[in-house]
């Protein structure tokens, strides 16, 4: 059997030596471990917080940029929706001061002097439109009293066109108890029927009916044609 020796201090403070000395190599090299996992972590936990924050920036960005469009449009709809209703309004006072200037020029042909041949002739015309849509015996003619004398000489002068045009008489009066109003631009109107169908000849009304039957061509006259119209008559 081997004879054990005893370690020397010397030998004993040497192998602590040893001992301690792979001890600390062991725990550095497992600090180091440790120390480039958690960098490792830190790495992809960082990673994933600038994703996360720059996917919800980009979202918020998105949101605002529609947000943003949506005010855009909203607001150029608006304006364009009020500069085409000023432009309306503009054109609508435009035909309507047109209309207007019409009707004053209208009735300055009714006005005396030497267009007084040519009033009577246009109240001939308007009272024989009357007596051919009527088709009777007899009619009553009413228009403005500053006009009766005309329209007398008229009246005789359609009912004598009348006869020789359709080939028998037809009586023609001047009812003085219903004039048309001061304030007309003249013509006349035919009453038959035994006063219940009256035609509106008077130069108003006419001007009415062209405003309502013209309207569409003035309008292209004056403004061109209408680009969103789709469909024409």
């Amino acid at each position: 059997m081997a004879q054990r020796h005893a370690l020397s201090d010397d030998q004993v403070a040497g192998e602590l030596r040893k001992m301690t000395a792979f001890i600390r190599q062991e725990a550095l090299e497992k600090a180091r471990e440790i120390h480039l996992k958690a960098d490792e972590e830190f790495a992809i936990e960082k990673s994933k917080l600038v994703r996360q924050e720059t996917a919800a920036i980009d979202t918020l960005y998105e949101k605002k940029f529609k947000q943003a469009s949506m005010s855009q449009q909203i607001t150029r709809s608006t304006l364009a929706n009020k500069t085409r209703l000023h432009v309306l309004s503009a054109r609508q006072a435009l035909l309507e001061e047109l209309f207007e200037s019409a009707r004053e020029k209208v009735g300055a042909a009714a006005t005396g002097g030497k267009k007084k041949g040519a009033y009577r002739d246009i109240l001939k015309g308007l009272i024989l439109e009357g007596l051919y849509a009527l088709n009777e015996s007899k009619a009553a003619i009413c228009a403005r009293k500053q006009d009766y004398d005309i329209a007398k000489k008229a009246c005789e002068e359609a009912a004598k066109e009348f006869k020789e045009k359709v080939g028998w008489e037809v009586t023609v009066e001047l009812d003085e108890s219903e004039p048309l109003p001061e304030g007309s631009a003249g013509g006349v109107i035919i009453v038959g029927g035994g006063g219940k169908i009256d035609i509106n000849n008077t130069f108003e009304e006419r001007l009415r009916l062209l405003q309502i039957d013209g309207l569409p061509e003035v309008r292209e006259a004056l403004f061109g044609k209408n680009e969103n119209r789709k469909f024409y008559d």
